[in-house]
């Protein structure tokens, strides 16, 4: 009797302890997630709003590690600016226009004319006077007239000096009793024949007082 009642107490100890086992080895509760989906999908379109740049404005770009480290790759991204165009100058060169010269033989022979003498003809031909008043036969201030023929020396002196008295090219107002001829002698070195052709004129043309002519 003694030993069955040992044996059912030993059934029913055992029966307690594989109960034990079977309950701590079970599988526990499913754990609920304390944020719902509707909650996440919310965060997710703030967060992609926040990203889009409002129109007008530019986007700053990303900073990240690399940019951090690398000066160069925090502006990668940035809008290089286009060079501005030099401006072309509008003004354009203009030609500078030459005096044309005139340039004429010297004659064997001169005839004078009025407002004209010997030292304005020197001058003219580029002769020393003293050369062409001896191959003339005339001493030295010898007054000649309108109508003198003077013998032009070839190989003589040249005038010594400058052979211009006044500043040319320029212009010339004319007055009561000029002559192209005397306005010549005026300026030295001027032929009057280059007066004529400066102003379209003809040689022995009778000027009018007031008039502007252009000494080349």
């Amino acid at each position: 009797m003694k030993k069955t009642s040992l044996i059912v107490l030993i059934v029913i100890i055992s029966a307690l302890l594989f109960s034990a086992c079977t309950m701590s080895a079970s599988t526990p509760p499913p754990v609920t997630p304390t944020t719902n989906l509707s909650e996440i999908a919310r965060q997710a379109t703030e967060t992609a709003v926040a990203k889009t740049p409002k129109a007008g404005e530019t986007q700053a770009p990303e900073i990240t590690e690399e940019s951090m480290t690398d000066p160069t790759a925090a502006v990668s991204d940035a809008v290089e600016p286009t060079s501005t165009p030099e401006p072309t100058s509008a003004v354009e060169d203009t030609e500078t226009t030459e005096p044309e010269v005139y340039e004429y033989a010297v004659p064997d022979s001169y005839t004078l004319h009025e407002g004209e003498f010997i030292y304005c003809i020197a001058r003219r031909f580029n002769i020393h006077p003293e050369d062409l008043e001896v191959y003339n036969g005339y001493e030295s201030g010898t007054l000649l007239y309108p109508g003198d023929t003077l013998q032009i020396p070839s190989g003589s002196r040249a005038w010594v000096g400058d052979r211009a008295l006044q500043y040319h090219p320029s212009n010339y107002t004319v007055i009561y009793g000029d002559t192209l001829y005397s306005i010549a002698c005026l300026y030295g070195d001027v032929d009057p024949r280059a007066i004529a052709a400066a102003n379209d004129l003809d040689i022995d043309q009778v000027l009018t007082p007031g008039t502007v002519l252009q000494i080349p």
